[in-house]
């Protein structure tokens, strides 16, 4: 089996406003990009606002569009990872307006909906059943719009969901998971399907970790960043995926896919933007390919980076750019579709196939129910000891 090699896609013109601004030409030219580096998978995320602006309609349009999109993937050969009801996505949750709940504040995140800033929290999928049903109506029709196509590898149910909202129980969560991997899988099952947890996930239990998914989804996936990760040694320090990698692995009993990692890198155009943390495009290059060698040996099922390019500095005034600047810059391209040197790292890595080497966590002195007891103590304790003993840059 091959090992995963992929990339996280937004455009580089549109970024979130993609769906609505499509530019097809543009997408055919990028996954040639995409794929002539040596990537084999495309991760795209569908705008839950864009697909589904009312509980009871899913967009004709926007499905042609992702129909389109998949055709583009075919045509340069790349396999199609969707991710369904996003949500979360670069610091801000992107939600329909008939999902807000405008007697709750918006939490720790800003809301945008209709494309404002909204002052509003988010209604509770996982206990409301009447949004049940309309997540349910729209994977069911995305999964019909997509049936059969050859490019589709995997669904994701969503990105860092665990961000816009957390389930009342884990109860919950796995009835949640349960109902929207039957809408898309149907009968007789299907395509895989996965969900895209986050290193906070980790880091908390937030009451669907990879424990709770594995009961429910085919394979687990992480994502994780050094610049985010206070417990991290420094801003490019490739044991932090490594050891999320294991952590999830662990905690699940499943395969992984790292489907985010990367590193932001300082751009010239905003060189008056404050923008702290920022690598050197050098810097990058050489932690990108620490990352894909070490879950490449280590037996991932593959890696995604984030993402395929530096965002259009006319993009820079807008959420989540506006407060989250360095957003703009964790592309493998830059924004006027040079390549940068991390490039040249994925193309020595090529395709390989996968190792049969699995080393697990099982002597790290911790059961998993008592590391879900205070996963915020136990973590950062757990990773000092980890990478005393892994070799770093």
């Amino acid at each position: 089996m091959r090992f995963r090699l992929g990339i996280n896609y937004w455009p580089i013109r549109s970024a979130m406003a993609m769906w609505r601004r499509l530019d097809a030409a543009e997408v055919v030219e990028d996954y040639a990009r995409i794929a002539e580096a040596g990537f084999d998978c495309v991760r795209v995320f569908l705008l839950w606002e864009d697909f589904q602006p009312e509980p009871e309609k899913v967009s004709c349009d926007r499905l042609d569009a992702l129909v389109a999109v998949a055709d583009a993937a075919r045509e340069a050969g790349l396999a199609l990872m969707p991710t369904l009801f996003t949500g979360h996505m670069s610091g801000a949750n992107w939600i329909p307006s008939w999902v807000l709940d405008r007697n709750r504040p918006s939490g720790r995140f800003r809301t945008i909906a209709g494309g404002r800033i909204v002052p509003a929290g988010i209604r509770n999928w996982y206990e409301d059943d009447a949004l049940c049903r309309a997540q349910t109506r729209l994977a069911r029709e995305v999964a019909a719009a997509l049936d059969a196509h050859p490019a589709l590898w995997a669904w994701d149910l969503g990105n860092e969901p665990s961000n816009c909202i957390l389930p009342p129980t884990s109860e919950h969560a796995a009835r949640w998971l349960s109902t929207m991997a039957q809408a898309l899988k149907g009968e007789p099952p299907g395509v895989p399907v996965t969900i895209g947890l986050h290193q906070e996930d980790l880091e908390e239990n937030r009451l669907m970790g990879p424990r709770e998914t594995a009961r429910v989804l085919d394979f687990a996936c992480m994502h994780g960043y050094p610049a985010y990760a206070r417990w991290s040694r420094h801003p490019a320090d490739e044991g932090v995926a490594v050891f999320l990698g294991l952590l999830t692995r662990w905690l699940s009993g499943q395969d992984v896919l790292f489907a985010e990692f990367g590193a932001p890198t300082r751009r010239a155009d905003m060189a008056g933007v404050e923008t702290p943390g920022l690598l050197g495009e050098e810097e990058a290059a050489r932690y990108t390919e620490r990352v894909l060698d070490a879950l490449h040996r280590l037996g991932f099922l593959g890696a995604l980076l984030w993402c395929f390019g530096d965002y259009d500095l006319s993009l820079s005034r807008e959420p989540p750019f506006d407060q989250a600047p360095h957003e703009m810059s964790f592309g493998l391209w830059r924004s006027d579709r040079s390549p940068k040197p991390a490039l040249n790292a994925v193309r020595a890595f090529g395709k390989r196939e996968r190792t049969g080497s699995r080393p697990d966590l099982d002597s790290i002195g911790v059961t998993q129910d008592e590391y879900l007891s205070d996963p915020r103590r136990h973590l950062p304790r757990l990773y000092e000891a980890f990478a005393a003993g892994w070799p770093g840059p």
